[in-house]
Parts: C-alpha cells; sequence; structure tokens
C-alpha cells in the first residue's frame, strides 16, 4: 500500500480527485501512474482544446507582464485563440490603480502537508483583492457547481491565510477577497465569488479535516458514482471501461474539469 507520508504538497487539484475519487487520487498522486486511456472522445479534438487553453493562459499571463498586445495578437493563430484573444482584449478585467500579481503561487501548512495555490491573477486595491482565474469552457457551467469546486474554496481560503506574502505583511481580510471566473468565449458573463469570515473558517477547517483524512488514509475506494469514471483516464486499471466518454458530453456535464483546466507548472513563456 502506497505510504501517504511521501506526499508532501496538496492542492485543490489533488483534493478535488481524493473528494471524487480516492482511487483515482492513489493512481495519480501516490502511485503516480500514467494515463492509459484517453479522457474524452474524439481524443485530437480535446488535446487540440487543452492545447488551445494552454496557449490562451500564456498570451494573457504575457499581456499582464507587459509584453505588447499587437505582438501577441500574431500568436493567436487558431480561431479558438483568436476568438478568445480579442474577447480577452475587450473585455479583460479593469485593472487601473491596482497591483497585479500574475502567475502567483501562495502556499501554507495544511496539518502534516503544504497546501499550494497557483493563480492565474491576483489584484489588490484599497486592501480589496481580487482573484481572477481564465476558463475556456465552451458551456458555462452553473454557479452552484462553480462554488463547490475545491478550486473556489481552496484559492480563496489560501488568499486569506497567506495573503501578507504580497500584502506588505499585513493579513487580507476574507471579506475583502472575492473570486471571479472569466470565461473566454463569453466574456461578459464572468462568475465572481465574494467571501466573508464564516466562509473562510468554513473552507479551512473543512481543508484541515481533509488532510488528516488523506494522511491517515490506508485504503482508497472507487467512487460509487460511475458516471465520474466515464472521463477518467484512469478507469482501465479499475475495470470501468475502456471507450472515452464524449468530448461534448463532457462539456455538457461539467463533469471533467481536469479536461479544460491548465496545469499551471507547464505554462512557460512565449518567444515573438
Amino acid at each position: 500500500m502506497p505510504d501517504p507520508q511521501v506526499l508532501t504538497v496538496l492542492s485543490q487539484s489533488s483534493l478535488q480527485d481524493y473528494i471524487d475519487c480516492p482511487r483515482r487520487f492513489q493512481l495519480r498522486y501516490l502511485e503516480r501512474l500514467n494515463y492509459p486511456a484517453v479522457e474524452s472522445e474524439p481524443a485530437l479534438e480535446n488535446e487540440k482544446h487543452q492545447q488551445a487553453g494552454e496557449y490562451f493562459h500564456r498570451l494573457a499571463q504575457q499581456s499582464l507582464l507587459g509584453l505588447p498586445d499587437e505582438k501577441l495578437a500574431r500568436l493567436a493563430n487558431t480561431p479558438d485563440l483568436s476568438r478568445w484573444w480579442d474577447n480577452f482584449k475587450i473585455h479583460r478585467p479593469d485593472l487601473t490603480g491596482y497591483t497585479i500579481y500574475p502567475e502567483l503561487t501562495l502556499s501554507a501548512p495544511l496539518g502534516k502537508f503544504r497546501l499550494v495555490a497557483k493563480y492565474d491573477l491576483v489584484a489588490i486595491k484599497d486592501g480589496k483583492a481580487m482573484i481572477y482565474d481564465w476558463k475556456t469552457y465552451r458551456k458555462l457551467p452553473r454557479p452552484e457547481w462553480l462554488a463547490a469546486r475545491l478550486q473556489t474554496r481552496v484559492y480563496r481560503a489560501m488568499l486569506a491565510q497567506a495573503g501578507s506574502q504580497i500584502n506588505g505583511g499585513g493579513p487580507i481580510g476574507p471579506g475583502q477577497i472575492e473570486m471571479v471566473y472569466w470565461f473566454a468565449d463569453f466574456p461578459t458573463e464572468p462568475a465572481s465569488f465574494p467571501y466573508n469570515a464564516a466562509q473562510f473558517k468554513r473552507d479551512w477547517d473543512a481543508l484541515t479535516k481533509l488532510a488528516e483524512e488523506i494522511a491517515a488514509a490506508s485504503d482508497y475506494p472507487l467512487t460509487n458514482d460511475r458516471q465520474k469514471c466515464v472521463f477518467c483516464p484512469f478507469r482501465s486499471y479499475c475495470d470501468r471501461g475502456v471507450r472515452a466518454g464524449d468530448f461534448e458530453e463532457a462539456e455538457a456535464q461539467m463533469e471533467a474539469e481536469s479536461l479544460f483546466d491548465v496545469n499551471f507548472e507547464q505554462i512557460g513563456e512565449i518567444e515573438y
């Protein structure tokens, strides 16, 4: 049985996997197995969408870091990228007067682990802290689905817990934090999630309890929700099918967020 003590860092992604299916968490983060199956069909379409999403994040980051938009625009050379980039140029958040922190990483102790949060953008002005996360979903997710996701809870809680690292040593109160999901295909329909002290206490207590459960775990059962297996790249290890779920169906159900979200660690600089 894998020893959870070899795992020292947790993130919103690993915690979400543990919540969705402890077995997937075990295979991905403890045994560190390669993905034996594609996540969705058609595989090529999914791969292209993922690559375009990664590249859009790189364009947005480089723009925020000061690279000229006219030079970056030449790199938006596919229909999806061109549309997303045009939407971003027209409808990007108004950051006038804000101190911005693109590509920000914050971390804090969480039980026996260290919790890490990697943000697309944090912007601070007059004590108000805004978290922005870029999404390239083809369909708008339900606000209640987003509110329940570990990303929403971890990102806001981490900023309240460790925000002093970017705030001159002073804490950022939960009531001063708001998280905004900005959708590249729906640029005028962002989803906003304010925060407060009661939510922060609820979230940090829940995260601490979850970390304790992971540290003590000796068994990693399969989820009872077989629908999650349809889009899981580890499903063949569990004898829960080989054929991938349909790409459009995955998006319609918002059942495989990892299909469309970007691995922040893989984002690099753009050469032009």
